[in-house]
């Protein structure tokens, strides 16, 4: 696997840095990954589905958002709308620079984005969340101590996946108002629904929720013995294995998943 550091504006003007992780052969299918809420384009889990998807013929772009990892901003002024929108820069860069995603793939809280982002990129042809929340206001639990400082001083600091970010009012209030039920209804792309019915973090009902709203073409698969953050290497592999098979009929004609 070959990695290209890349950078590209966000929608506030900031700089933002990605890793497009390229197969050693012309790739097959382009795909972007948005990580979950607590990491980063190098969080384990997503370097490792990234990797395994590489394996399979499939380039993938993995960014950091707004103010988190190398990504410049600051996270205090970003909200869910503005991770959606860095999103689909991220794939008009892809467009503009290799070639536009057919795929896109959101753990955690980067998969209720890439939902709506769906809609704004046109050659996207199919959608996977993998332990995504139906209601993305439930992060708000990940900094649960310093709410009444948040709301009422409309910021306050927390460390997330060891990185010390300021949350604030503005965020909460954006990721409260967002309806991915709504959103999946209309998605007009194949959907792919992964939840683990152990998770802790992201409880099985959300994917539920999310099916039930989502319209056909559209499929669900137990991730049973992983985690939420598929800290198991051989989870993160099967997921993207799983992930290029089911993908193979909505993406160009020329890719074919390998099966082990």
């Amino acid at each position: 696997m070959d990695t290209e550091e890349i950078t590209f504006e966000g929608t506030g003007g900031e700089s933002l840095v990605g890793s497009l992780d390229r197969p050693p052969k012309e790739p097959e299918a382009y795909a972007l990954m948005a990580h979950c809420f607590s990491g980063g384009r190098n969080h384990p889990a997503t370097r490792r589905v990234s990797a395994a998807l590489c394996e399979r013929g499939v380039a993938v772009l993995r960014f950091d958002f707004t103010g988190f990892g190398d990504s410049g901003g600051e996270f205090a002024e970003s909200t869910f709308t503005s991770n959606v929108a860095d999103i689909v820069r991220a794939a008009d860069w892809m467009r503009a620079e290799h070639g536009p995603p057919s795929l896109l793939i959101g753990h955690s809280l980067g998969g209720a984005a890439v939902i709506p982002a769906a809609r704004e990129v046109p050659e996207v042809t199919a959608v996977v969340t993998i332990g995504a929340p139906d209601d993305p206001g439930h992060v708000a639990h990940l900094f649960a101590s310093v709410l009444p400082e948040v709301e009422r001083d409309g910021r306050a600091d927390v460390v997330l996946g060891g990185q010390r970010v300021t949350v604030s009012r503005e965020f909460l209030e954006d990721v409260r108002s967002v309806d991915i039920d709504s959103a999946a209804a209309r998605l007009d792309r194949a959907l792919l629904v992964m939840h683990s019915p152990h998770d802790q973090v992201v409880g099985l009902a959300n994917a539920e929720a999310i099916y039930r709203a989502a319209r056909h073409p559209k499929s669900f698969i137990s991730l049973d013995g992983a985690d939420h953050l598929l800290t198991g290497a051989r989870d993160a592999a099967r997921v993207a294995h799983l992930i290029a098979v089911w993908a193979d009929p909505y993406l160009p004609e020329t890719f074919t998943p390998e099966i082990d």
